[in-house]
């Protein structure tokens, strides 16, 4: 059996995108919602129209005396953000997105760091970059808003008077040659434990991942995405770019309480997400399922439908087709990355004839290293690497669990001014990622936890909170945990494993209606006993619980503090 697709290797960006837009010239790259009061009209922009907003935006970021600059990008997922990123990536202007959730002083700093010499931002930041402008620490010297705004430039009308200038022949911008090798994306890392690293990313490390997921992920130019991940960090500027080479129509979200309704508004049949997003969805859709009395009636259907499988014969759209009507009812792709995901959402989505893959990688590695595809899947693990990217597991343990390291054309060029950084995770052209897990004899890769967040008891014993959270999420009165270790008060030496409950209020008011939060604490606390710590060895028994409403708190890409968390778990013990 064929085990890639043929697909043309291409070296940078800018090829791809011309690529595309002759491949797919009158395909729709961008729907565009334009919201008045009550009234929306949609504007649709053809892979054609992309490529020439970019050379009329660039030939005018040229003009202004942007090349060879550094460009940075503030803002939520829009076209404007969409378009600024890869008109400075064609004309090799480095791009520096940053994330719209950073405080004034870090937005700051992370501009001060990066030297960028322009900004581009949503017209929902002005506030701060009113702040920084007349603070004048950073080395700015243009402020360009997405959207028209009074005292700025604004892109529309540096497109329109960039179109000018290539109207009269100013092909600088065009023409312009990309050194697929040098830094042309600094891009923060999220920095869950100490002060986030600047990483530096060419032309060819992301051109290099985007070829490489192309052979093996089925991604179709008659696919609609809708642009959920954000695009400040790698996984959703990434994956903007396998879209954009793939030819497929994507769609941009009005926010997180209007997610279903834009999957039927667009009509998505691709979604890439985070597992906390993906888990949500899945299971909003089986409390609905639920709450019709439908549960038994569905697991029947599943067994029937799973052994027809069996014999080929795929019945599963057809006799769900109620339910994929919940996820707007074009829904047939889902990539989860960025975190472990529950496998049995996955195999929820399976189920329902919705195809749904994990895949693994960090900021460093462009970012995908593994992931599970069209002719290689198991339930639970990352998949394989990518064809083009060697892994091996080292230092291992007596279980086979070791630290995984990478190899190939997708690892960064190193740490930005930070030589020591990038010598301590980049040796003899391995990166060495920080995370643990071991390989079956099938070459899949399954990920037990972060090496900086494995908790080892006094016995000897390891502890991957991951595994143990996984379970803790499933009970439907909790919004999620973080497992830790807490120094045992009588042993200092001894660590009591330990959790912190976020619960649902709305699920215990829909079960339990008006009760204490020791009512509360005990509902949990004896579910956690019978639904987790019944099914683990004893060594991994959870032995006290933190309970709170309060959201933990995370990345932007909703990945925990846990150092944070910590700090406020020891300051109130």
């Amino acid at each position: 059996m064929k085990k890639i697709r043929d697909v043309k290797e291409l070296e940078n960006i800018k090829e791809m995108i011309y690529n595309s837009a002759k491949k797919y010239a009158d395909h729709i790259a961008f729907i565009v919602k334009h919201q008045d009061g009550k009234s929306k009209t949609y504007e649709n922009i053809t892979y054609k129209s992309f490529l020439e907003q970019i050379n009329s935006l660039g030939t005018k970021l040229y003009d202004m005396g942007f090349k060879n600059k550094r460009i940075a990008i503030v803002g939520r997922n829009r076209y404007e953000w969409a378009l600024a990123h890869l008109t400075n990536l064609l004309g090799g202007i480095i791009s520096i997105p940053l994330d719209k959730d950073l405080p004034i002083d870090e937005l700051e700093n992370s501009l001060i760091r990066s030297k960028a010499d322009a900004i581009v931002f949503d017209e929902k930041q002005v506030e701060k970059i009113e702040e920084i402008k007349s603070r004048n620490n950073t080395n700015l010297i243009e402020y360009i808003c997405m959207s028209k705004l009074a005292g700025y430039k604004d892109i529309n009308t540096l497109k329109e008077e960039g179109n000018k200038l290539l109207e009269a022949g100013n092909k600088e911008y065009v023409s312009a040659k990309i050194n697929d090798n040098e830094m042309n994306i600094l891009l923060f890392t999220s920095g869950t434990t100490s002060k986030s690293k600047a990483v530096m990313l060419s032309q060819k490390n992301i051109a290099s991942n985007v070829c490489a997921m192309q052979r093996v992920e089925g991604i179709y130019d008659t696919d609609s995405n809708l642009a959920f991940l954000p695009f400040h960090h790698i996984f959703g500027s990434t994956a903007l770019i396998v879209m954009l080479a793939c030819g497929v129509r994507t769609s941009f979200p009005d926010g997180l309480r209007y997610v279903a309704q834009n999957l039927k508004e667009y009509e998505v049949s691709i979604f890439v997400g985070v597992p906390l997003l993906i888990e949500a969805i899945y299971n909003k859709v089986e409390k609905e399922i639920e709450k019709q009395g439908k549960t038994k009636l569905i697991n029947t259907a599943t067994t029937i439908s799973n052994g027809l499988l069996k014999l080929h014969i795929d019945i599963r759209r057809k006799i769900f087709k109620q339910v994929i009507d919940q996820l707007g009812g074009k829904m047939r792709f889902v990539i989860s990355g960025g975190a472990p995901l529950d496998p049995r959402v996955q195999r929820g989505f399976n189920d329902l004839g919705i195809r749904m893959v994990q895949g693994y990688g960090l900021t460093e590695t462009s970012p995908v290293i593994c992931a599970e595809n069209d002719f290689k899947t198991r339930t639970g693990s990352i998949g394989v690497p990518l064809d083009n990217v060697t892994v091996e597991i080292v230092n291992k343990d007596e279980n086979g669990i070791g630290e995984l390291r990478a190899k190939g054309p997708n690892v960064m060029l190193g740490y930005y001014e930070n030589e020591e950084e990038t010598a301590r995770v980049l040796k003899d052209g391995w990166f060495y990622t920080g995370d643990l897990g071991y390989m079956d004899k099938d070459g899949f890769i399954f990920i037990t936890g972060r090496q900086k967040d494995m908790i080892v008891l006094k016995n000897g014993k390891k502890v991957f909170p991951e595994e143990l959270e996984t379970l803790v999420n499933r009970i439907d009165l909790i919004e999620e945990s973080m497992v830790f270790g807490m120094p045992d008060k009588i042993d200092k030496n001894d660590i009591k494993l330990s959790v912190k409950v976020v619960y649902n209020k709305d699920e215990v008011q829909e079960k339990y209606g008006d009760i204490s939060e020791d009512e509360i604490r005990n509902i949990i606390w004896d579910r956690i006993k019978n639904e987790v710590n019944a099914t683990v060895p004893r060594y991994k028994h959870i032995v006290n619980m933190i309970l709170t409403d309060k959201e933990l708190i995370k990345t932007t890409t909703k990945k925990v503090k846990r150092n944070e968390e910590m700090k406020i778990i020891l300051k109130n013990a």
